[in-house]
């Protein structure tokens, strides 16, 4: 087992330990200087807190058990607007604000449209488009993000 099959799953139980979603693990840099990237979310937002206690958690995983060979450096921080949304939680804390959602089955995009989230309901995101109301189920998102408004 090399390093990754084994920090990657400590991450993610740090991470579902403090009820947060884990949205992307990104490794980068070469075996001198490895730089390794932790995205995660939940319901409120995140805070510079809580980045601190998950990547001290890490941090410790790592360096206790030398996992990682040479230098590295860890960030944990929250996806940021321009990253598509995962889970279903994410989405209440955006009700009001602009998407880009691509709809669709297995890998292929069959929909996309524009509009406000207006509401959800469980599963069910109610959007605002071209003036109408529309309902699409969470499940058949395949990409939704965010949109900066000025």
């Amino acid at each position: 087992m090399n390093a990754i099959e084994i920090i990657e799953p400590k991450i993610k139980e740090i991470v579902e330990d403090k009820n947060l979603f884990l949205i992307d693990i990104l490794w980068r840099g070469t075996d001198s200087f490895r730089v390794l990237e932790v995205f995660i979310d939940n319901v409120d937002g995140i805070t510079t807190e809580i980045c601190s206690d998950v990547s001290r958690k890490i941090e410790k995983f790592i360096d206790e058990g030398r996992l990682i060979k040479g230098k590295y450096r860890l960030d944990v921080s929250s996806p940021g607007i321009g990253k598509s949304l995962k889970f279903a939680g994410q989405y209440p804390k955006h009700i009001g604000r602009n998407f880009k959602v691509k709809l669709g089955e297995e890998k292929e995009a069959t929909e996309k449209f524009e509009g406000k989230l207006l509401s959800v309901n469980g599963d069910e995101l109610t959007f605002e488009v071209n003036g109408k109301e529309k309902t699409v189920n969470f499940n058949n998102i395949k990409q939704a993000k965010v949109q900066i408004s000025f």
